[in-house]
């Protein structure tokens, strides 16, 4: 069964951006897919099992940027 979940990222302004928040997201125990929309802030993503807020602003977080409301 996959999951998905879509979250909003504010402070992403280029590629390298994306790459740091596609990066750190993809590195949660079971995510699979991770896709990051530059234009919205949204990032998409597909997992194994449910990824908790708090995993998710984790990597973000670690990624440098915050979690968007």
């Amino acid at each position: 069964m996959t999951v998905t979940t879509t979250h909003t990222v504010v402070g992403m302004t280029c590629d390298h951006c994306v790459a740091a928040v596609r990066s750190e997201v993809a590195s949660i125990e079971g995510v699979g897919t991770v896709d990051v929309d530059l234009a919205t802030g949204r990032v998409t993503v597909e997992s194994e099992a449910p990824i908790t807020d708090e995993q998710f602003a984790a990597a973000i977080d670690e990624a440098g940027y915050e979690v968007g409301t």
